[in-house]
């Protein structure tokens, strides 16, 4: 039996008087939650999972691996963790949270909790709105989009996956010949670069 039919059969027990609240809270309550497969060093398991979930439609699976598969949510909180200044850090987690904020006042749930419809308009929204306006009045969220962006490409084509399946890449390349198309100079792929 699904929820819908166990919330059909309770109203007519009832007698069709069910609160909007009790009804929710069985919806929600049933959801599964999400989760990761890998442990933060960085962030807590909340935002490792938003953080995940924005790299993963920032770079998803197609025919080739996507940010997810690859580990760059991982790489990602390591960055932020070994090589960003305390400042920069704090920065980011502030960010952060006006991120989920934003979701939380325009859906009513936060981030992690949305569909993966509602996540990808969210971020593709955002983030484009970011782009249009980068003034010193830009929004709070401005630098967990742009830095997870920014994070999720550079550990998505360093990988071996996006430096190999993605971007063409010989170890050691042949001789040079230039002025060619682009079609005779890797079948329209990018040259991965060391």
């Amino acid at each position: 039996m699904d929820r819908r039919e166990a919330l059909r059969r309770t109203a007519w027990i009832m007698g069709g008087a069910i609160s909007a609240p009790a009804i929710m809270g069985i919806l929600k309550g049933c959801a599964a939650k999400p989760t990761i497969d890998w442990k933060p060093a960085f962030f807590t398991e909340e935002q490792g999972i938003l953080v995940t979930q924005v790299a993963d439609i920032i770079i998803p699976k197609t025919d080739t691996p996507g940010a997810k598969e690859v580990g760059v949510p991982g790489f990602i909180d390591l960055m932020l963790k070994d090589v960003y200044a305390k400042e920069d850090q704090e920065k980011y987690l502030t960010s952060l949270k006006a991120f989920d904020e934003a979701a939380k006042k325009e859906y009513g749930d936060p981030f992690i909790e949305l569909s993966s419809e509602k996540q990808t308009a969210f971020v593709k929204k955002l983030h484009d709105a970011v782009v249009k306006d980068y003034s010193q009045n830009a929004p709070a969220y401005r630098s967990f989009i742009m830095t997870t962006k920014e994070l999720t490409m550079i550990g998505f084509f360093t990988s071996e996956v996006g430096a190999t399946k993605v971007l063409q890449y010989v170890a050691v390349p042949g001789s040079y010949k230039g002025c060619l198309p682009l079609s005779e100079a890797g079948n329209g792929k990018t040259w991965a670069t060391s």
